[in-house]
């Protein structure tokens, strides 16, 4: 049984996203897709590490302030 990574199924639904466009013009697709991937890793990984903050930003490689900012942007957070 094969399994798809995250870059095939990101990949496939970027295809998707521009056959269903049908010639018209894309426009704003990497924050698009930025928004798209980030709001639910943010969500998984906080999960993962119980809502340590702290935790959570060292899983992802990034400050606690940027992830305490990048929730607030998503709304994960007050």
């Amino acid at each position: 049984m094969s399994q798809k990574n995250i870059e095939d199924c990101i990949r496939e639904s970027l295809e998707q996203y521009f056959r269903d466009l049908d010639g018209t013009e894309p426009s704003q697709v990497h924050a698009m897709i930025i928004s798209a991937v980030e709001k639910p890793m943010l969500q998984v990984v906080l999960q993962q590490a119980d809502g340590n903050q702290s935790r959570a930003a060292e899983w992802l490689g990034i400050n606690r302030n940027t992830l305490r900012r990048k929730l607030l942007d998503h709304k994960l957070a007050d």
